[in-house]
């Protein structure tokens, strides 16, 4: 009973420094619009060549002719109903041109982070268990070249290798699942690599640093003198324990993944979020750049609230802190 309550007390607690998080994020994400320099319906316009009827229609579209709470109060107020503007440029809202990407740049993700957790989690037992062997050191020297090699530098190498030389996989294009789950898992293949591959060498070091770790502890060695089989003694109680703080980096790297999907998705030319939010500070479209900002920094604080949960359920140790 009383595991439960201190579980709730974290939960509320978390969820309270959450709500604050939002806030600033919130504020800092309207700020952009004052990165623009001198008067932004101006410069939203389009410049010197602004005519003062688009002047107007911005400045009033976008609340500047009030102060900057102000605007910022409208904003949010709006963007708590899932009203985050319109286009200044093209004829849309915010919401459902992301909504529209959003799940391309969410199935990247996704993918991304299985296939990090694929590749990561076997080869750090595989090292952990075999510690100070050729298959450690291989291990060892391999996550660290995943961990130094840029994902779009290793995007690149990949549509050379894959989609140039050998034809295996198309380079560029996206075809929606419901159109062909063939063809869709075609297109992503390769930016999932891309993604994966960088992901799964810090889980592996992760994985294999716990496991070394649990291994060392009195009680493993206990269980050994008992006379415990190997595979019940790494099974049951070394995995279980060392997998445990795999749990946050797993969380943590799924929020790096959706976010450096937006530079993968201009490489492969995906319409996701990415090509969205490029073509946004292109044509300096304010509305579009909070939106796809506050869409992933929310994602990503929420990912984080639900890892963080997760990992205090699985180690009590942490509701104290």
């Amino acid at each position: 009973m009383a595991t439960g309550g201190s579980l709730g007390t974290f939960i509320v607690r978390r969820l309270l420094i959450t709500i604050l998080l939002l806030f600033l994020i919130t504020l800092g994400v309207f700020s952009l619009i004052l990165i623009l320099p001198g008067n932004p319906a101006i410069a939203l316009a389009g410049g010197t060549k602004a005519t003062p009827a688009e002047i107007a229609k911005i400045t009033a579209q976008l609340h500047l002719n009030e102060g900057f709470f102000a605007q910022y109060w409208n904003w949010l107020r709006a963007a708590l109903h899932g009203n985050l503007g319109n286009s200044l440029f093209e004829n849309e809202t915010v919401a459902s041109g992301i909504a529209a990407r959003f799940p391309v740049t969410l199935s990247v993700a996704v993918g991304g982070m299985v296939v990090a957790v694929l590749i990561g989690v076997p080869a750090g037992i595989l090292s952990g268990l075999h510690q100070g062997t050729a298959r450690d050191r291989m291990v060892t020297v391999g996550s660290s070249i995943a961990v130094a090699i840029p994902d779009f530098w290793l995007a690149m190498i990949l549509v050379i290798v894959f989609a140039v030389k050998l034809e295996w996989l198309p380079a560029l294009g996206y075809t929606p699942f419901t159109q062909s789950p063939a063809e869709w898992f075609q297109d992503l293949l390769l930016p999932w690599l891309a993604l994966g591959i960088g992901g799964s060498a810090v889980i592996a070091r992760q994985v294999r640093g716990a496991l070394v770790d649990t291994l060392d502890q009195d009680y493993m060695r206990t269980a050994v003198a008992k006379g415990l089989s190997p595979r019940m003694v790494v099974g049951k109680h070394a995995l279980k324990n060392a997998l445990s703080p795999a749990v946050t980096v797993i969380g943590i790297q799924f929020g790096y993944l959706l976010g450096g999907t937006l530079i993968i998705e201009q490489i492969f030319s995906l319409p996701g979020l990415g090509t969205y939010i490029i073509q946004a500070i292109n044509d300096k479209d304010i509305p579009e750049i909070q939106g796809v900002v506050l869409v992933v920094a929310t994602a990503f604080v929420l990912i984080n609230v639900l890892v963080d949960i997760i990992y205090a359920y699985l180690n009590p140790k942490v509701r104290l802190t």
